[in-house]
C-alpha cells in the first residue's frame, strides 16, 4: 500500500445559484518519501485539493488515507494528532509579522509543549538547515520573498512532519529565488524523506522537482505519470496546453534576452 492514497475524492460547493464540483473522482496515490507534482491551470481545483487532503476542506465523498491512517474516519482529537503530521508552506508566507525570525519558528514546538529554551536551541537549528541562522533576531518585514518563504520551511521542519504541503510555494517569487527555494525543498526531502506534495500551474516546478506529476483540469485527474514521461509525450490537450505554454515562455524570455 502506496504512502498516501487518495480514492474518488469528490468536492461540491452547494450554493442557491446551484452546486458546483470542484473535484470529481480524483484517484492517485503516492510513495512514502515521494515529491509528487499536481498541476492545472487557475480554476482546475488545486486550491481545494490541497485543502482536502488535510481536511481543512471536508470532501463530499471519497477516501483519503496517509500512513495507513483513513482521515474521515478518525475522531476530531485523532484528526488533530494526524494533523501533525501534515505540514503546509503557501505562496504567502504566512508568517507572524509580530515576531521575530527566531520566534516564528519556535511557534509550533510551543504549540506542542517544547520548553521555551529547548525550543529555541531547535529554532536555530533549523534556521541554519534553511540558510538564515544570521537572521535569527530579524522581523519578517525586514526579510526579501525568498528569506521569508525559508523560514516559513524552517518553521514547518520544526514541527517534523512525515508530509509537507506545497501550495503554490514559489509562485511570489523571482526565477532565480524560484530555483533556490526548490533546490531547498530537494534538500529537505533526501535528507528527511518527507513525502511532498507540491501543487503548482508552473511546469518548470514540476520539471525540477517533481518525480511523478498528476495533470488536473476542471476537477477531474486527466493524466498523470513519471514527470519525465508526462513531458516527452504528453497524451491529453490539457497536459499539451501547459506544457506549449512553458516552451512559449522561455522562447519569449530568451528572445527577449531575460
Amino acid at each position: 500500500m502506496a504512502f498516501i492514497e487518495i480514492e474518488h475524492l469528490e468536492k461540491t460547493y452547494q450554493a442557491k445559484s446551484g452546486d458546483t464540483e470542484a473535484l470529481k473522482d480524483v484517484n492517485f496515490s503516492i510513495e512514502e518519501g515521494e515529491i509528487f507534482g499536481i498541476i492545472g491551470l487557475s480554476g482546475a481545483g488545486k486550491s481545494t485539493l490541497v485543502r482536502c487532503l488535510n481536511l481543512l476542506e471536508k470532501p463530499s465523498g471519497g477516501r483519503i488515507v496517509i500512513g495507513g491512517q483513513e482521515l474521515l474516519k478518525l475522531t476530531d482529537r485523532e484528526l488533530r494528532l494526524a494533523r501533525r503530521d501534515i505540514g503546509m508552506i503557501f505562496q504567502h508566507f504566512n508568517l507572524l509579522m509580530q515576531r521575530t525570525v527566531l520566534d516564528n519558528v519556535c511557534f509550533p514546538l510551543e504549540i506542542a509543549g517544547v520548553r521555551k529554551r529547548q525550543a529555541r536551541v531547535e529554532a536555530v537549528t533549523y534556521l541554519e538547515q534553511v540558510g538564515l541562522a544570521d537572521k535569527a533576531l530579524a522581523y519578517p518585514a525586514q526579510l526579501s520573498g525568498g528569506q521569508k518563504q525559508r523560514v516559513a520551511i524552517a518553521r514547518v521542519l520544526a514541527s517534523k512532519p512525515r508530509v509537507l504541503l506545497c501550495d503554490e510555494a514559489t509562485s511570489a517569487l523571482d526565477p532565480q529565488t524560484t530555483q533556490s527555494i526548490l533546490q531547498l525543498l530537494k534538500e529537505i526531502n533526501e535528507r528527511y524523506r518527507i513525502t511532498m506534495v507540491v501543487i503548482t500551474h508552473e511546469m518548470s516546478v514540476v520539471e525540477q522537482i517533481c518525480d511523478r506529476v498528476a495533470v488536473l483540469e476542471y476537477g477531474r485527474i486527466v493524466e498523470s505519470g513519471r514527470t519525465r514521461e508526462v513531458f516527452d509525450a504528453p497524451r491529453t490537450d490539457a497536459a499539451k496546453r501547459l506544457i506549449y505554454t512553458k516552451a512559449y515562455s522561455e522562447t519569449q524570455s530568451e528572445g527577449s534576452g531575460i
